[in-house]
């Protein structure tokens, strides 16, 4: 039962515009008011403003696949399709990784409402991609940024409560939700310091010139995807590929035209703030298997207050899977008339870089993964027994912010979890033996190197000392010809052309694949080595 009307709520005042530290003379109006069940968190100074963060570079991979529909010849191709019942297809994903790989499909220009990304493509939509085109380790696979907000006439209609990075595993089929708090104060690049849900909307009123709250415009919307990009880069230490931003309604409405999901609920959810839209019921959601409509999983993933940020996170990583194994099983990709209703309401709720080529690839890669291999991680330890408590709940000048545990806007340890989570589908495909010895007499050079390999997945094989300690250069040795990604890799990170003629012949190899051999200037580049 939907929930009734609620009587209508006195108009809140506009938030005094509060001066941005880092750029004086500029305002930024309302950056932090909170979402509609939320109390106003107003963003502001007040810490000495922290140096402007360089955007990370980012190297655009414009790359068409080979033998791939032009956007013109696809179009054609799929308005014939549609003239069929099952021939209305079912091409990627707006909330593919997002609202649990929802597939889209419809006539070509109503989907290019949605998808109107541009031709760049992330090396790793591509199967059996050339090693040359990963920048580096992680960059095979996907990463998609997916952010909530609420629209509309909510309060603070543009800020991106809810944002949860989607990593797919294009290669062994595998995906990682990882969510990130909305609260986390951080220094946006050249703007300022604000809580991370303020910056899609920063990037778009910047362009914009004004607040304007839920514009249209494709450039803003694409200059919100940028800074956000750049923020959240600065803080796991991986790149985001493409962005989709959804508001309460496409959410809403995903769920009911699947005909609701059902969660697994631990314990039950009481929010007396928000009975009034669960028929002034504060139970919104009773302990065991429950079946949610699109109103009810709507509340049941906006709900803190009784609980915490990290806990709603939970639930909406929870809502997504299910929605997921929900569209699998109703046939809602061979429903015209399903997706159909999907696409009218999504309309201006839902907003991606993705393009519709880009999707395709994208939806492709989605389907075959199992709902089991499908894993959830956070920042605040409570997901996964790898993870340690990596950030903490503080006060800004009155404000509740979240801040990481090593201090203010120090992320080392964040990435080196994240970049744990997230490993190279290539570099565990591959699985090359890896051995790694330190040719110098600078004591713990490769037991270092051996910890940090493996934090991106390598698998090292051993450690130990060359014969001779007298190498000047740092040296890799590939000892077979089959593992070129692990090559690539390895050759990018030491800065070295693999050579296959390990020459002496005293090191003993035991049948590593690579072999690395650390010296004089890598020993000359590390600060207080260990033992």
């Amino acid at each position: 039962m939907m929930a009734p009307v609620r009587p209508a709520q006195p108009a809140r005042p506009m938030q005094t515009p509060i001066a941005n530290p880092a750029r004086p003379g500029r305002s930024l109006s309302a950056l932090a008011v909170a979402a509609a069940v939320d109390k106003p968190r107003p963003v502001g100074g007040g810490l000495p403003p922290a140096p402007a963060a360089a955007a990370p570079r980012r190297l655009p991979i414009d790359m068409d696949l080979p033998g791939a529909d032009s956007p013109l010849h696809f179009g054609l191709k799929l308005r014939a399709k549609w003239r069929g019942l099952r021939r209305g297809l079912a091409i990627a994903v707006v909330l593919v990784v997002t609202l649990g790989s929802l597939v889209v499909s419809q006539g070509y220009l109503k989907l290019h409402q949605v998808f109107r990304g541009g031709t760049a493509t992330a090396a790793a939509l591509k199967g059996n991609v050339n090693p040359d085109l990963l920048k580096g380790e992680g960059s095979g696979r996907v990463n998609i940024l997916l952010m909530g907000r609420g629209g509309g006439n909510h309060d603070g209609p543009d800020l991106t409560d809810s944002m949860m990075l989607v990593s797919v595993d294009p290669v062994n089929h595998t995906s990682t939700l990882l969510s990130l708090p909305r609260d986390l104060w951080v220094n946006v690049p050249n703007s300022g310091v604000m809580k991370l849900n303020a910056a899609w909307e920063t990037g778009e009123f910047q362009y914009l010139g004004k607040t304007a709250p839920g514009s249209t415009n494709p450039k803003a919307i694409t200059a919100g995807f940028n800074l956000v990009d750049q923020t959240v880069q600065q803080i796991l230490g991986v790149d985001v590929d493409y962005n989709v931003l959804v508001d309460f309604q496409a959410f809403q409405q995903a769920v009911d035209t699947v005909g609701g999901v059902s969660v697994n609920v631990p314990t039950p959810l009481v929010d007396p703030t928000m009975a009034w839209q669960n028929n002034h019921n504060p139970t919104l959601a009773p302990a065991g298997l429950d079946n949610f409509n699109g109103n009810q999983a709507l509340l049941y993933v906006r709900s803190r207050e009784t609980s915490s940020d990290f806990a709603r996170a939970d639930r909406q990583r929870a809502v997504l899977v299910a929605l997921k194994n929900k569209v699998e099983t109703v046939g809602t990709l061979s429903n015209p008339f399903k997706i159909s209703g999907l696409m009218n309401s999504f309309g201006n709720n839902v907003q991606t870089d993705l393009s519709l080529g880009n999707a395709e690839r994208l939806y492709g890669i989605v389907k075959k993964i199992q709902g089991s291999n499908i894993s959830s991680v956070d920042l605040d330890g409570g997901t996964s027994s790898a993870a340690a408590q990596l950030v903490s709940d503080g006060n800004v000048n009155g404000q509740a912010v979240v801040l990481p545990k090593a201090g203010l806007f120090q992320y080392g340890d964040i990435q080196q979890f994240v970049r744990g989570q997230l490993k190279d589908p290539y570099i565990l495909k591959e699985h090359a033996k890896v051995l790694v010895l330190n040719g110098t007499q600078t004591p713990g050079l490769a037991t270092n190197m051996a910890s940090e390999l493996q934090s991106y997945g390598y698998n090292v094989v051993g450690t130990g000392n060359t014969p001779a300690n007298d190498w000047l250069r740092t040296s890799l040795f590939e000892l077979n010809s089959k593992d070129k990604y692990t090559n690539h890799y390895l050759e990018q990170r030491l800065n070295v052309t693999a050579s296959r003629n390990l020459g002496d012949k005293s090191i003993q190899t035991n049948g590593a694949d690579f072999v690395i051999i650390i010296g004089s200037d890598e020993a000359s580049s590390t600060s207080t080595p260990q033992n």
